[in-house]
């Protein structure tokens, strides 16, 4: 015998109204209700650095977007979307597509993924534990941060020209010059704990293979640093010339030389046990490539190659010196951006003096960690409930810098 209709229609109603609610709660809950279960035991820190980091992520896909050339060409062909194409209904489009494409727009975007880590930055100050009623906006309302998010991106289109672009280029550079020092300490962190697992693997099997690979690596990176030096003499420099090319590539090669004779001293290694040249070398392989990117950048072409030729009016008559954004040095540098941004998100160090510079702790399984074990179920869970696992607002500020760095990357 089947059911009554009214019956079943209350049942769907009520069906709807949970469905209804759940979806609500998720949009103020926290971030493991976005996750919907799905995902394998994770921690609900890492989580929310991983969103957080998401946001980032998609400002600067609308970046890149927006400097890519055609696109104004492309808008003007939607019907009535930008001034001086078709009308939609007999009303005349009213926006300037060349407003907000191209190098100001970015600066703009730069500015409002900026300005939204930095008011979660000051707001989440002094959080000890997900105890603290900020908690539950540092890992929840994911949907009312993506409305801030555009409302702040909306809101920077309307700043008028003036002096901005020109005053925040100055903020450009001092945070990005500040990423690259934190892009440093994750490198060296990285290489750290690389060598470390390698050398307590050879130490427990007792196996040269991995002292080899080590070997093996480590000669790689130099022998690749050397080759990026010899070209960038070849390439950005003249006999008869290029003076700050020349004294740029030799300062840094010769700090490259300093740190990896430092890093194999007795001294060192009596207080970094784990400390050798391939970490030295993996800074050497990362300096040659900000010199690369510095040198790339030089408006002169005598003394850079790879510099572009435009002329923004269209005439042959007065070419101007511009590059673009997906040159070499700006995609490795992208590249760099992305992997280094991700490890701020779901990194933590094995090494205390790492975790005091990037206040975060060390790693290990909390109680949410054993909690979740033994229950047997695969969901995100709350690990800060007894204190939290990084700075809610020195992680803002890493990606505060990090927005700024990709910003002068994409504007060179």
């Amino acid at each position: 015998m089947s059911p009554p209709v009214h019956t079943i229609s209350t049942s769907a109603c009520i069906s709807m109204a949970n469905l209804s609610t759940r979806d609500v709660s998720c949009l103020c809950g926290s971030a493991p209700c976005l996750l919907c279960g799905c995902c394998p035991s994770a921690k609900n820190s890492t989580i929310s650095r991983l969103l957080f980091t998401f946001f980032l992520f998609l400002g600067t896909l609308v970046s890149i977007i927006m400097i890519i050339p055609g696109v104004e060409k492309e808008l003007h062909k939607l019907p009535g979307f930008c001034r001086g194409s078709d009308s939609v209904l007999g009303v005349q489009a009213d926006v300037d597509c060349s407003g907000f494409l191209g190098h100001k727009a970015v600066y703009r975007m730069g500015f409002a993924t900026a300005a939204f880590f930095f008011l979660f930055a000051v707001l989440m100050v002094c959080v000890r534990s997900s105890k603290d009623p900020r908690a539950a906006i540092q890992n929840g309302f994911w949907f009312f941060k993506f409305l801030l998010l555009v409302g702040l991106t909306v809101g920077a289109f309307y700043i008028p020209d003036g002096s901005f672009t020109s005053v925040w280029f100055y903020f450009g550079v001092v945070g990005s010059f500040l990423f690259i020092l934190i892009q440093l300490i994750l490198l060296i962190d990285f290489a750290h704990s690389w060598s470390q697992l390698w050398l307590r693997n050879a130490d427990e099997s007792n196996a040269k293979g991995w002292y080899a690979a080590l070997c093996i690596v480590t000669s790689i990176f130099y022998a690749a640093s050397i080759t990026a030096i010899a070209l960038l003499y070849v390439y950005y420099t003249k006999p008869q010339g290029c003076t700050e090319g020349k004294v740029l590539i030799s300062i840094n090669l010769i700090l490259c030389l300093i740190i990896s004779a430092v890093s194999i001293l007795p001294k060192i290694q009596e207080a970094q046990p784990h400390s050798g040249l391939l970490q030295a070398s993996l800074i050497t392989l990362y300096t040659i490539f900000i010199t690369w990117s510095a040198l790339a950048n030089v408006p002169t072409q005598e003394c850079n190659p790879t510099l572009l030729l435009r002329n923004s009016t269209g005439s042959a008559a007065a070419p101007q010196t511009l590059t673009t954004w997906w040159d070499a040095p700006s995609i490795v540098g992208l590249v760099v951006f992305i992997l280094c941004t991700l490890f701020i998100s779901i990194r933590s160090s094995d090494h205390t003096q790492v975790n005091k510079l990037m206040l975060t702790e060390e790693s290990g399984a909390g109680a949410g960690t054993e909690a979740a074990a033994e229950s047997g179920v695969h969901r995100a869970y709350d690990n800060e409930q007894e204190g939290v696992t990084y700075s809610y607002s020195f992680f803002h500020l890493c990606l505060l810098l990090a927005a700024l760095y990709i910003m002068m990357t994409l504007t060179n």
